[in-house]
């Protein structure tokens, strides 16, 4: 059975070094971005710092990707942008799933994550009266486990 995602939540990403990261689950999306600044390739490799002043939970941490890729992305203005693509981890209702993500300068956006339809379908159904159903049932699993 599917979980029920509300529209927004807080998430980890374990492998970048973020938790408790604010999140948009957006069904007019299909792919999933995340916020993400200093981006530069070399020798093969993507070095990124996850750093935001708008997003305090934005560590400054510098990740690097070995394995990467471009995409193109068509945002909701219909732009067309090519944006590096990786593979990490995100943590939803205690689970760990494989998301994709592309790398964008979202500083000036409420939400430094998109969830998009790549990563919910099969999984996920969206009630857009619903808030943080993940970080709520995580909290609620960790409090009754502590007492």
């Amino acid at each position: 059975m599917k979980k029920v995602l509300g529209r927004v939540d807080k998430i980890d990403f374990p492998e970048l070094h973020l938790n408790n990261i604010d999140v948009k689950i957006d069904t007019g999306a299909y792919t999933s971005a995340i916020h993400c600044s200093k981006i530069r390739e070399e020798d093969g490799k993507l070095y990124c710092v996850f750093e935001s002043k708008g997003h305090p939970n934005f560590n400054g941490k510098a990740v690097t990707f070995e394995n990467y890729s471009l995409t193109d992305v068509k945002s909701s203005n219909g732009y067309k942008e090519n944006r590096y693509k990786i593979k990490t981890t995100t943590i939803f209702f205690g689970k760990s799933y494989k998301i994709n993500l592309t790398l964008s300068t979202r500083d000036d956006m409420k939400f430094p994550v998109l969830i998009g339809r790549q990563f919910l379908r099969q999984k996920f159904l969206v009630d857009v009266d619903l808030e943080n159903q993940s970080f709520n049932h995580t909290s609620n699993e960790y409090s009754h486990s502590i007492s």
